[in-house]
């Protein structure tokens, strides 16, 4: 694994980690000093309840762990420690938010903040108090290590040559592999249907408030939003966050606890929410999503026009990209282009990664072809219709330039920026005062590069 990638994730896991671990009294774990870097310790207890909450997560963990992660702790801290040499900056604000998205992440998977405040035995305060200077800390590592490795460049000939000291018998295969991009089209509700649910939200409302029933129960049972229908439609949420619809959040924030709102439309469909519990900029919400039907007559009229489109489209008028920044109704197409994308960020997918319906349109088309508009409901289960192009489908294959350059060329960037890392960290090591405790420095003995002509403690 290159020398980069190991800091990245051994820094995220003690960081991640720095929230539950450093928040469970019921913990034992033998607390010692095992490294001093500069004018900062790391303590076993930190690697020790890394490892285990890595474990409780369901994580791999190798044989070596703690020492990788001891290791990576060193590293960490000697970037740091740099960072603010460099009076790189990172602002109070900065590290506020990272922990404030670290502890909606919690709270989510608990699902509440008393299920988080009851597992660590500490109060929503008192975990960020405890995490807030491992967060601020890792913050700095990773400024100082942007610094290091953000103008590292690749050229064609390294690419080439980084390939061809890849042994043939140990080139991966790569399945199947396809470019595709889609133009998609959301027909609107008649106004006679979404006047008919904007009164069955009322009605909703008025239930509630007459105590009827609860906002819990008549979420999961009518509660057209599949991430939180089966938890009574609740959502930890931050007034901050980007990735919230703007109507749905100015809604929810002009709340008071226990308030529920009058019927509002986001680009999701129509919402009554309830604030549950409000703190500052964070809060505890509710909310019934309904999604107005679409006939057949309007999926039609959404075909006949990206027919019409897709014509253009085929005869050159316009390019695919351009049709699809300036029609498809998918957001992603306005800012990051209309081709589906795989989970490390490459345009290049697989097909057990794709929906059914699209498996079968692409069973149809050839490298090169547009499909015909076809309806399809996306994962929200709101109905639309798409055209499907099929830039490039690559065979089953060893990897090779012609086919895999732009993975090649990741690749062989990632080992540059590795070897800048590694020559930043010979040059500057020396520079600071690393010791290792005994007992440590034994069992892990790959630990002695960062002591060499320092005696332990």
């Amino acid at each position: 694994m290159l020398y980069t990638k190991r800091i990245l994730t051994a820094c995220f896991l003690l960081v991640c980690c720095a929230v539950t671990a450093q928040s469970q009294p019921k913990k034992i774990v033998a607390d010692k000093i095992a490294a001093i870097v500069g004018d900062r310790i790391i303590l076993q207890s930190d690697i020790s309840n890394s490892i285990a909450d890595i474990s409780r997560q369901g994580g791999t963990i190798p044989e070596n762990a703690e020492c990788l992660l001891m290791e990576q702790a060193i590293v960490s801290k000697v970037l740091m420690l740099q960072a603010e040499k460099d009076s790189l900056p990172v602002t109070d604000d900065e590290v506020e938010a990272e922990l404030d998205q670290k502890i909606r992440y919690y709270i989510n998977q608990l699902g509440s903040q008393e299920a988080l405040e009851e597992m660590a035995g500490k109060s929503i305060y008192q975990i960020k108090d405890d995490a807030r200077e491992s967060v601020k800390e890792q913050k700095l590592s990773g400024a100082m290590q942007r610094k290091i490795v953000d103008n590292v460049r690749i050229t064609p000939n390294e690419v080439k040559a980084f390939f061809d000291k890849i042994p043939t018998d140990s080139l991966p295969f790569y399945e199947s592999e396809l470019e595709i991009g889609q133009i998609i089209r959301y027909p609107k509700a008649s106004r006679e249907l979404e006047q008919y649910i904007v009164g069955e939200m009322n009605n909703y409302k008025k239930q509630i408030e007459a105590k009827v029933t609860t906002f819990d129960k008549l979420a999961k049972q009518v509660s057209e939003d599949p991430g939180s229908k089966d938890r009574g439609g609740q959502y930890q949420i931050n007034r901050n966050e980007k990735s919230w619809d703007p109507i749905f959040m100015s809604t929810a924030f002009r709340l008071k606890d226990g308030d529920i709102s009058v019927p509002v439309k986001s680009k999701f469909g129509y919402h009554i929410i309830q604030m549950v519990q409000r703190n500052g900029d964070d809060a505890v919400v509710r909310h019934i999503l309904r999604i107005p039907p679409v006939t057949d007559a309007e999926i039609k009229q959404a075909s006949i026009k990206l027919d019409s489109l897709r014509a253009k489209i085929i005869d050159g008028t316009i390019s695919f990209n351009a049709a699809a920044s300036k029609f498809s109704d998918d957001e992603s197409a306005k800012y990051a282009g209309p081709y589906l994308m795989s989970r490390d960020g490459s345009p290049y997918v697989t097909i057990d990664a794709l929906d059914k319906d699209m498996v079968g349109m692409l069973g149809k088309l050839k490298t090169g072809d547009y499909s015909q508009p076809t309806p399809y409901t996306d994962e929200q289960g709101k109905k639309g219709v798409r055209i499907v192009y099929l830039k490039s489908r690559s065979e089953p294959h060893r990897m090779n330039l012609h086919d895999d350059y732009s993975r090649i060329s990741q690749f062989a960037l990632e080992e540059k920026k590795a070897k800048a890392m590694e020559k930043w960290l010979a040059t500057k090591l020396p520079t600071y005062y690393v010791s290792v405790d005994t007992q440590t420095e034994a069992e892990c003995p790959q630990l002695k590069k960062f002591t060499a002509e320092k005696k332990p403690f």
